[in-house]
């Protein structure tokens, strides 16, 4: 039985990948779940694989259902289809879309076809992660949740014109300066 493998590249910045390894008798539907998966996206958009040459020109579609835009040619369906089936070249590319409102572009290039099985590993598995993948639903630092709440603590509209309130300690910090200040003059500077 053969083993795919595949380098999943955000489209944005090829330096952030995942490889996923798939028999080739599994279904897109796997591979669409692998790479939510890697990247930690949910499962709760429309999503999409095209057949891609290597000018990442959009082929054949192979859909997670058939959507509401009009077809010249009806997709295949992921849960019909086998990856196997849709390899024709030993460096097959496919782009696969999640989420067609945020528009999340991923490039998937066949790097490796491999004739044994590893009995160790569950397929589809993720053998490789490079690179910090992009938040799905906004910006995370590395700091992570703890950060946001800190953030999120400190009310700025409340504060007048300028960087302090009317009443506070820095106006009178100046005028103690400018007195310390009226005993040199300019002369000796």
């Amino acid at each position: 039985m053969a083993i795919l493998k595949f380098r999943v590249y955000l489209e944005e910045d090829d330096a952030v990948y995942r490889d996923v390894v798939i028999k080739h008798t599994q279904h897109f539907l796997d591979l669409h779940l692998a790479i939510l998966k890697a990247y930690e996206f949910d499962n709760k958009h429309q999503a999409t694989f095209y057949r891609s040459n290597d000018a990442w020109q959009r082929g054949r579609e192979i859909s997670l259902s058939v959507y509401e835009k009009k077809y010249v040619v009806p997709p295949l369906l992921m849960a019909e289809t086998t990856i196997g089936s849709e390899i024709n070249d030993p460096n097959q590319k496919f782009i696969y879309v999640y989420d067609f409102d945020k528009n999340w572009v991923f490039l998937l290039t066949l790097i490796q076809v491999i004739k044994e099985e590893n009995s160790k590993l569950n397929y589809p598995a993720i053998t490789r992660v490079e690179g910090i993948g992009p938040q799905q639903y906004g910006t995370k630092t590395l700091l992570g949740e703890k950060f946001t709440d800190i953030e999120e603590k400190y009310d700025l509209t409340e504060a007048k014109e300028g960087f302090g309130e009317e009443n506070d300690d820095t106006e009178n910090d100046d005028e103690e300066t400018a007195e310390d200040s009226e005993g040199q003059g300019f002369e000796d500077f």
